[in-house]
């Protein structure tokens, strides 16, 4: 074998295999996680008369927020005894967002509250004042947060209030389900499975990497035991992924995931590639600022393997005879994510998605070296806003 051959078996195959091997790690603890046990309303402490508080942040949300209001009001646990708070958190909205939830509370099933940020001190902006000021106005010890966009089963305050009768957890993050038509909302979805499996999968491990805003809870005391987001509150994006580092190097065992059905939370995929790019840019604008190990490697790992196969295509126009180490590289990677993605499309019921892997693993290089080198620059525009 020639020189340039060897370099190019150890540029491909290196990263794949290392990236392999992860995956099989991250397999086994998905496949380990424990299920939830089912915990009583009553069961679940009480401050001031409610045991757990919903946060949703919302800007420019009216055409959404009735139906996750609507969601809120069938959920088993309030049916069944269980006494929660809604608390809507309006970050500027140009619509009628207020009005609807001032509208909605007057005939509300649950205590439903409006805290809008035009009306603090300073007039703060961005998804992290609007958690600050809602973890500050509530009044349960248990805060579970969504997002205005998403819908909830009927079920899921069940799941977080049982996470939240444990005295000894912290946090726990739950699982999110893209849904939409077509070959963009597949690719999505498939890609947002796979993130959630791994950062599951870290959190069995004992190594968190990366949870979903759109569905977590944590104790308000934890929150502020770690002083909220100080340290990254400079950071637009990362209101879930920094407090978990935060809460997982304070609390080390109290890191929960809910592999439970009943926890998904629904959320419409990006409807054009230009609105995926801005999600994405958001996304990783945070990363360059992650202090834990964990998240940094994983980041890099799965970045070497995408682009160790992209620079294995391109090189056949030099070294044509190294295809059978580019195709092995293609297998091996291509291999460990199906071994993965089986049983975590299986937890969505989503299995049909497998088929769409060969065209994310084809597009991921160039997709993921775009968004990593724009969230770098750290500009985007989200909701009509533009951020710096």
């Amino acid at each position: 074998m020639s020189v340039a051959l060897a370099l190019l078996g150890a540029a491909v195959l290196g990263p794949a295999a290392v990236y392999a091997a992860a995956m099989v790690r991250f397999c086994r603890a998905w496949q380990q996680l424990p299920a939830l046990q089912p915990a009583p309303a009553r069961q679940v402490h009480k401050s001031d008369g409610f045991a757990l508080t919903v946060i949703v942040a919302a800007r420019n949300e009216a055409a959404n927020l009735p139906c996750l209001l609507a969601d809120l009001s069938q959920q088993t646990y309030l049916m069944d005894g269980g006494s929660a708070e809604v608390i809507i958190v309006d970050d500027h909205s140009t619509d009628a967002t207020p009005a609807i939830v001032q509208q909605a509370a007057l005939a509300s099933p649950f205590a439903l509250r409006l805290v809008q940020l035009a009306s603090l001190p300073q007039q703060p902006t961005g998804k992290k004042a609007a958690v600050q000021a809602a973890v500050a106005a509530a009044r349960a010890p248990w805060v579970v947060l969504t997002d205005a966009d998403c819908r909830v089963a009927p079920g899921w305050l069940e799941a977080h209030a049982a996470v939240a009768a444990d005295h000894t957890a912290q946090f726990a993050s739950g699982p999110v389900l893209l849904t939409g038509q077509g070959m963009l909302a597949a690719l999505q979805g498939v890609e947002l499975a796979a993130l959630v499996g791994v950062g599951a999968a870290g959190i069995g491990l004992g190594r968190p990497t990366m949870c979903n805003g759109a569905n977590l809870s944590y104790r308000r005391a934890a929150f502020y035991t770690v002083h909220g987001f100080a340290g990254n509150a400079h950071v637009p994006s990362g209101d879930d992924e920094f407090l978990l580092h935060k809460l997982h190097a304070a609390y080390p065992t109290g890191i929960h995931f809910l592999k439970e059905a009943a926890a998904i939370v629904r959320t419409s995929a990006q409807p054009t590639l230009r609105a995926l790019l801005r999600q994405r840019v958001r996304w990783a604008s945070k990363w360059q600022h992650y202090e834990q190990a964990a998240p940094r490697r994983l980041a890099v790992l799965v970045l070497l393997a995408n682009v160790g196969l992209f620079a294995g295509l391109v090189s056949l126009f030099w070294l044509p005879h190294g295809w059978p180490l580019v195709l092995a590289a293609w297998g091996v990677k291509l291999g460990a994510d199906v071994w993965f993605l089986l049983p975590v499309l299986g937890f969505f019921r989503r299995q049909p998605w497998l088929r769409w892997l060969p065209v994310l693993q084809l597009a991921y290089a160039p997709y993921a070296l775009a968004t990593g080198l724009l969230g770098l620059r750290g500009g985007y525009e989200w909701k009509g806003r533009r951020v710096k």
